[in-house]
């Protein structure tokens, strides 16, 4: 018959009212917004007035989950950016000559004297003055090889050494090329993330394309250029002997070192060793600090293998200077004064607090492998997105009220209750939405739009079927039940079609589609759940109220 036990009606009403108090915070979008941001500021302890105040906007008890904004609707940066592996190549190959050059020097009575020779980019060369000792000298080169270290590379080594006349020729072989361009897209993606995690910005879109590209979608920041200042620096820090410090500019600095400009002081140089003591690779903290004048400085920290490596360093050469290299300048150059155990130290420069807080954060975060090169850069102003966001919701508004009018002069009080249904089956998606920290995109709101018309089908079925029961001579009590009963399994069928093709969509899809299938599928679950037992819920509490006789659907 037409009842439902009483743990049921608790248990529907529960989940109307939880997918309901999730949604709220939508309808204040901006305010609980701000509240969220002081929250989060107070959090990492910038507790002044301001925030306070901001944070107390929204009462605390409440869920502050929102539903975020995409791209298209809230405005934002998109950056399509290239990663130049090639970098990586060359910068094995400088750090690969230390090693041949000590493994070649045990064998100088066979090979002779050893020579970095001029190469291309990503070519290691070293002439030997006993041509005659070539075959030895590949033995040991070969012996510096190591696996590589993927399942295509399986087998492989990861040199390629070759000789040509006196000259010993090694560089990547193919098998760790592919390999390294899959590491470095990886890693790449990895500290882009945490990059833009760290400036607080909202659900980024950061993907992989091909096999050297990097699409980069932020939503609610200024412009592309702000983008670019947080993830276009590679941040690659390293620590290099120094061999002598110019003001000219045209210092050959010789086969194996380089010529790099001092960031502070304008017109002076420094000539380096190419290959590092330490890199960046091996810090593991980064903070912002004072030194002992009170001038914004980063305090660092290595890990074992770094901290012994710089221990070493620095208590063999006690007296010389240091030169600590950002980018390719070089931002100080200290005289090393004593041992420095423990593998920590202290960057300092002319840096302002803001310098110096952005600099930790790209040292945590870690350097980029490679430089980036942006093939496409646009910026969604915020008028667009509102345009999008305003015409998805007067297409929303049409279609809802269309369906409003159609259900009420189809079926009368009956349609009123689906119509009801209909606006908690709105209210509950934006509630699921906000509860997975779900994005909303311009698509999404197509798909919303799709389920609103969508959402009242399976209350029609159940009303034709109660239409039916009713001609056959039914009671009121009885008609309605069958109505129900009878009308589960198409609505069950048609809708798990539909959820099965929002699966396909979110699993085979990216970007917008994935959006739409997003709003599609949950829309699918909450109409089912209003349309059986929202719907019922509502005609029973009605029927028991007025006991009629007979009933026009």
């Amino acid at each position: 018959m037409l009842q439902l036990e009483l743990w049921k009606r608790i248990l529907i009403w529960g989940v109307v009212v939880l997918g309901l108090v999730f949604a709220l915070p939508n309808l204040f979008y901006t305010r609980v917004e701000q509240a969220n941001d002081a929250r989060a500021a107070i959090a990492a302890g910038m507790d002044t007035e301001e925030n306070q105040a901001l944070a107390a906007q929204w009462p605390s008890f409440l869920p502050s989950n929102l539903v975020n904004l995409g791209l298209d609707l809230r405005g934002g940066a998109h950056l399509l950016a290239e990663v130049k592996v090639a970098d990586v190549y060359e910068q094995r190959m400088e750090a690969l000559w230390p090693e041949v050059r000590d493994a070649l020097r045990d064998e100088r009575a066979t090979v002779g004297t050893i020579r970095l020779q001029d190469s291309e980019p990503g070519i290691l060369r070293v002439r030997i003055s006993q041509p005659e000792g070539m075959a030895k000298a590949l033995e040991v080169v070969n012996g510096l090889a190591r696996p590589v270290t993927s399942l295509t590379g399986a087998g492989a080594s990861d040199l390629a050494v070759s000789s040509d006349g006196s000259d010993i020729i090694v560089q990547l072989s193919e098998a760790e090329k592919l390999a390294t361009d899959d590491r470095t897209l990886r890693q790449a993606l990895e500290i882009i993330r945490r990059r833009i995690d760290e400036v607080g910005t909202r659900e980024p879109t950061i993907l992989r394309q091909g096999t050297d590209r990097i699409l980069i979608q932020v939503p609610g920041i200024g412009s592309a250029d702000e983008v670019k200042a947080i993830i276009g620096t590679t941040a690659q820090l390293t620590f290099q002997p120094v061999i002598s410090r110019t003001t000219n500019a045209e210092t050959s600095p010789g086969i194996g070192n380089e010529l790099l400009p001092a960031a502070d002081e304008k017109g002076v140089y420094y000539v380096l060793e190419q290959a590092p003591v330490v890199t960046g690779e091996q810090l593991t903290d980064a903070q912002p600090s004072f030194d002992q004048n009170g001038r914004p400085a980063v305090n660092f920290r290595f890990n074992p293998q770094g901290a012994r490596k710089f221990g070493d360093y620095t208590a063999a050469n006690i007296g010389s200077p240091f030169a600590i290299v950002l980018d390719g300048e070089v931002i100080s150059a200290p005289t090393i004064q004593s041992h420095i155990p423990g593998g920590s130290g202290i960057i300092t420069g002319n840096f302002t607090i803001e310098e110096s807080t952005n600099l930790a954060v790209l040292l945590r975060a870690g350097a980029l492998p490679a430089g980036l090169n942006f093939l496409e850069e646009r910026t969604i102003g915020p008028e667009l997105g509102q345009d999008s966001i305003d015409a998805g919701a007067l297409a929303s508004a049409v279609g809802a009220i269309a369906v409003v009018v159609f259900m009420w002069a189809s079926y009368g009080l009956f349609g009123i209750f689906a119509n009801i249904a209909l606006v908690i089956n709105v209210a509950m998606m934006f509630g699921v939405l906000s509860m997975l920290g779900a994005t909303l995109t311009l698509p999404g709101i197509a798909g919303i739009v799709l389920t609103i018309g969508m959402a009242v089908d399976a209350n029609v079925l159940i009303f034709e079927r109660i239409r039916e029961e009713l001609r056959v001579a039914k009671g009121p009590a009885r008609a309605i039940s069958l109505g129900f009963e009878k009308a589960l399994s198409a609505i069950v069928d048609a809708n798990i079609t539909t959820l099965i093709t929002a699966v396909i969509l979110f699993l085979v899809g990216s970007g917008p589609v994935r959006g739409f299938a997003v709003t599609l599928g949950l829309g699918i679950i909450t109409s089912v759940f209003t349309a059986i037992y929202v719907t019922r819920l509502l005609i029973i509490l009605w029927f028991d109220r007025r006991r009629p006789k007979t009933i026009e659907v």
